[in-house]
């Protein structure tokens, strides 16, 4: 050939090459790193009709089968669920349209397209093999789950939920909600029969797909005053100082005094000055109005109560997160004394005053709360554990230990006393008015077991009556936690 048409053929033999090389690095690239985004992708049509020709792995708890997939008759699998209206705030469901709870959490490693699951090397993924699904071990305690929501069923509560934490690791023990649903019912391979599961859950009044334990909010009561009178300890205060009580209080500027309970009257509440751990246990409206408008004041209670968590989404497992709790940043005396008692505008949920008790037990630190304890693969192998992690301090060590003290008055002569003897060493009652409602929000917060406390309970029974009316609860929870 001539000079000429060699360089030619060469440059047309090298721009081959490249072009080639940059068509396998496209694939390479997009088989082995977006796959993933792109099967995910709302604009993959694809993306539905294969969801449930996937064997996903199974959620478990102390052993016990929670969800897993079982073959359909035909190239599909169907999600089941064990007691899931028991189990339905851990595992979510697996739909048709998406998933929830640890389903969302662990998808894909469920799925076996988590890169913990790799059995080789990149070249798998690009050649398509399959990798089989993990399981997802859940934090719960089954039969503690078990008794929660048996006990909230039979509290004839128009809605309820507990949570339990390990204190020291934040693990989630108890993670219970009523009204709930069956998540059998909506991860039908039926679109129109999950359609219609999921029009007719939407529909009711009480929407029992909404998780009461960690996505929905209520006015905490004085279980928030645990929060207030932290903010007291860090401004200075002790257990024993004397703190401002009496039976009505009216804030700066307000137009209405704030009153205590008329139960309280002719007590301890009603005397002018009594020691910080005295209001507390009496559960006083005056002392912690007071000083949520006036001493320390509405920034020392909405810094504290952040220390807690509050003004956060909680990520209990990856993606999954609670709503927000949130207290009162304001100016106005007559709203941070309100807020301050756990009306008004202080909302909360149980997930969040569950991590209030944590703290006080945990030495003053807040662990960020998890649902899930470890991955493993098909073959049983552990791939990934979930460490504890610590997201903040609320409280000193000696503060942690005062709150313990006075949470333990509050049991020992308080307003929680009916529960001496229970598993229950120390705690917190509240009992929250609803405007224009026959019942109340009726809390409880506390930790156990009396010798070795080292759970953090809260608990939520929306009905007429008080708080402490939701303690017995919380006691054969922690029972049930604690058994040899």
């Amino acid at each position: 050939m001539r000079p000429g048409i060699d360089r030619a053929l060469t440059r047309t033999w090298v721009v081959t090459l490249v072009l080639a090389a940059a068509l396998m690095a496209n694939i390479t690239y997009v088989q082995g790193f977006q796959a993933e985004e792109l099967r995910d992708s709302a604009l993959n049509s694809r993306r539905l009709d294969d969801r449930f020709k996937v064997d996903r792995g199974p959620i478990v708890a102390d052993g016990v089968r929670l969800a897993w997939s079982e073959k359909a008759g035909d190239e599909r699998y169907r999600r089941r669920y064990r007691e899931g209206p028991v189990f339905a705030p851990v595992t979510g469901y697996f739909s048709v349209f998406s998933q929830t709870g640890l389903e969302e959490a662990a998808n894909h490693f469920l799925d076996g397209t988590d890169d913990r699951l790799a059995t080789a090397n990149l070249i798998d993924k690009i050649l398509g093999k399959k990798v089989p699904g993990g399981t997802v071990e859940a934090t719960v305690d089954v039969r503690a789950q078990r008794v929660a929501y048996e006990a909230l069923s039979a509290a004839g509560a128009r809605r309820a939920a507990a949570v339990v934490l390990d204190a020291d690791t934040g693990a989630i023990r108890v993670l219970a909600s009523t009204p709930t649903y069956d998540p059998n019912e909506v991860s039908t391979l039926d679109g129109e029969r999950a359609t219609a599961a999921f029009e007719r859950l939407n529909a009711q009044p009480l929407k029992p797909l909404l998780d009461k334990a960690a996505k929905e909010l209520f006015p905490p009561g004085s279980t928030f005053k645990a929060v207030v009178a932290a903010a007291a300890l860090e401004a200075g205060a002790t257990s024993d100082t004397g703190v401002t009580a009496g039976r009505s209080y009216r804030p700066p500027g307000a137009g209405q005094a704030i009153n205590n309970d008329a139960a309280d009257i002719g007590g301890s509440c009603d005397r002018a000055r009594i020691p910080l751990i005295e209001a507390f246990a009496q559960s006083c409206n005056t002392t912690f109005a007071y000083m949520g408008a006036e001493e320390p004041g509405n920034g020392a209670v909405h810094e504290k109560a952040a220390a807690f968590g509050f003004g956060d989404r909680i990520e209990y497992a990856d993606g999954v997160l609670s709503a927000a709790s949130s207290f009162p940043e304001t100016g106005e005396a007559a709203l941070s004394a309100l807020g301050s008692i756990g009306q008004g505008s202080t909302v909360a949920t149980p997930l969040q005053m569950a991590m209030v008790a944590a703290a006080a037990v945990n030495d003053g630190v807040v662990m960020r709360p998890r649902l899930i304890e470890k991955f493993r693969a098909p073959g049983g192998r552990t791939v990934d554990d979930v460490s504890p992690r610590r997201m903040s301090r609320a409280l000193s060590s000696e503060q942690a230990a005062q709150m313990r003290d006075m949470m333990e008055a509050v049991v020992q002569r308080g307003t929680g006393r009916s529960l001496r003897g229970t598993s229950i060493l120390g705690g917190k009652t509240g009992t929250a008015d609803v405007e224009g409602a026959s019942y109340n929000e009726r809390w409880f917060i506390g930790f156990g077991p009396r010798e070795n406390p080292e759970y953090a309970v809260a608990v939520l029974t929306e009905a007429p009556g008080y708080g402490i009316e939701s303690g017995p609860i919380a006691a054969r929870i922690v029972a049930a936690l604690s058994r040899e």
